[in-house]
């Protein structure tokens, strides 16, 4: 356990106010900030959250004061930064014996189907940035469709602080279940390494539950939020 395990204990408060701990928002909206544009079966993996808490007026009080209490600087430059900084491929965070992709598709989807024990095989999705119901079939041509979305982008967490973590925070980060969303591959792909000044889910009733999880994962990993970025938020969650 890092450094960062009593910072993480405090904000255990912080996600029961919020509720949305991997959680899906439903009936919040917001207008677009300025700015932005072989077995097989069910298996309960205990220690990863539901996607499906309802947040709150409250919740996003909760959030704004999060928000009010992370670092407001610059981007800095993304020299220096790949992937492999963040670790090579899933781990687990858990301890359950399943990697953390195949844990929040199993966490995400509905009709789930496993080979063995982990291996998400099929599913259906859905997707909260779209609103769109996808179905899942693990395969080199298929398992695109549904992607693990790093909700804070692991670019975007480099340009803000993760250049200053260790190693093993890094990994922690990238595997952290409170920071993965499955979500529509195309979706994804255009989200790119984006914050909420520059883009946001297309399915407007998700933004509250998605700023949110983005202000916990920020606070978590002591990472900064631009000026853009933070007006963005702000006015996201008054909407909420």
């Amino acid at each position: 356990m890092t450094h960062l395990s009593r910072r993480l204990q405090r904000l255990l408060g912080v996600l029961a106010a919020l509720g949305v701990c991997l959680g899906l928002c439903v009936g919040c909206s917001a207008a677009t900030p300025p700015g932005s544009a072989d077995d097989s079966g069910s298996v309960d993996h205990p220690g990863i959250a539901s996607a499906e808490p309802q947040p709150s007026a409250a919740d996003a009080q909760a959030a704004l004061q999060t928000l009010a209490s992370l670092p407001v600087k610059g981007r800095a430059p993304k020299t220096g930064y790949a992937r492999s900084e963040f670790g090579k491929g899933w781990r687990d965070p858990d301890r359950n014996g399943c990697d953390a992709r195949n844990d929040v598709l199993a966490r995400d989807l509905v009709d789930v189907q496993r080979r063995g024990p982990c291996t998400v095989v099929s599913g259906t999705l859905h997707d909260p940035y779209t609103g769109r119901t996808i179905a899942f079939v693990r395969g080199d041509k298929t398992s695109q469709a549904v992607q693990i979305d790093h909700v804070v982008a692991l670019s975007d967490a480099w340009q803000k602080g993760a250049q200053q973590l260790s190693a093993d925070q890094r990994l922690e980060l990238a595997n952290d279940p409170r920071n993965l969303l499955a979500v529509d591959g195309p979706t994804n792909t255009r989200k790119g390494d984006g914050d909420a000044a520059t883009w946001l889910p297309p399915n407007r009733s998700f933004r509250c539950s998605y700023v949110s999880r983005q202000i916990v994962v920020k606070s978590a990993y002591s990472l900064w939020v631009t000026q853009a970025e933070a007006e963005a938020m702000r006015h996201v969650l008054s909407g909420c």
